[in-house]
């Protein structure tokens, strides 16, 4: 008799715990499924609306009046704007200038201008204000050096995209591969990322650097993987803008002098999307001999292309 309700103990608990295990993992499962619905939501309540934002400042110290000088004939801005306009993930693109030489030119060209503060101390802050200013609602702001001349609209787009994919990054910008020799110079910012993609750090000198101190190719198996350049673009959701901007200044990037490391020391995460395509600024007056060379051939390389397409 006792061996009998021993057995049917034994036969209880084992119910018992079996019970507690498969109520373990629907509890676990629960659990998935509201993590993966939360991340659905979040895709699906993506940032949509966008802006792009051309800061642009005459008192330039390395070079006065930069976004008005010519190329081709036609002031620098100008150039940039018409790229920018090209881009198809942008709703709007506005000019933030703080001169009334730069808002004339763009206003008789037809891009709508925000005026701003002569002592903004840089760029993001120009954008902020100009969204202010703006009075609309946008969900992306992203910052457009209007020194690029050669911007390409579909890198424009490939940055707006990435953050839009990525819930929870605040910012996004994009990189291209740099040519070895060009590793330790500088004036080139470079940039490590993670295996999602995701910044790491930035730097002006040789990044990612090895013991040796000598600028080489990564080991095996990653000999095929580049030395990243970090393009100026610069996309920011359109709440942390606000909120970086009120941010004090960090260690790091008074270091660096690279405003971006102040996003990554604050704990926040920051996608970058991998282009081909090679930046072309103007940063001093020697550049623009090589800009115009650019425009030249991209113009004939458009030309022909159409010339084909009519014979066609």
């Amino acid at each position: 008799m006792a061996e009998t309700v021993s057995c049917r103990s034994e036969k209880q608990a084992s119910r018992l715990g079996g019970r507690d295990v498969l109520a373990a993992l629907v509890g676990a499962a629960l659990v998935a499924a509201t993590a993966a619905a939360r991340r659905a939501w979040k895709l699906g309540q993506r940032r949509k609306r966008v802006v792009g934002i051309l800061p642009a400042r005459y008192d330039s110290s390395r070079f006065p009046g930069k976004p008005l000088i010519p190329l081709l004939g036609k002031p620098m801005i100008l150039h940039t704007y018409d790229q920018a306009c090209k881009a198809t993930t942008l709703d709007a693109v506005v000019v933030a200038t703080d001169d009334e030489r730069i808002a004339s030119v763009c206003r008789a060209h037809g891009a709508q201008v925000v005026m701003t503060r002569p002592d903004c101390p840089n760029g993001t802050e120009r954008c902020e204000e100009a969204v202010q200013a703006l009075g609309k609602q946008y969900d992306i702001v992203i910052n457009i050096q209007g020194d690029e001349p050669l911007i390409d609209p579909g890198t424009i787009d490939a940055v707006v995209t990435a953050l839009q994919d990525s819930p929870d990054a605040v910012y996004s910008t994009a990189a291209t591969p740099l040519a070895t020799n060009e590793v330790a110079l500088r004036q080139r910012v470079k940039v490590a990322t993670d295996a999602q993609g995701y910044a790491i750090y930035f730097s002006r000198g040789v990044l990612p650097h090895n013991k040796d101190g000598v600028v080489r190719p990564y080991p095996p198996p990653w000999t095929d993987k580049p030395y990243l350049l970090h393009l100026g673009l610069q996309c920011y959701d359109r709440a942390f803008l606000s909120k970086y901007c009120k941010m004090p200044a960090t260690p790091l990037m008074a270091m660096e002098d690279l405003e971006q490391l102040k996003v990554l020391e604050n704990g926040y995460k920051m996608k970058v999307v991998e282009v081909s395509h090679s930046a072309h600024g103007v940063d001093v007056p020697e550049d623009v001999a090589s800009i115009e060379r650019l425009l030249t051939a991209q113009a004939s390389a458009v030309g022909a292309v159409a010339v084909a397409v009519r014979q066609a």
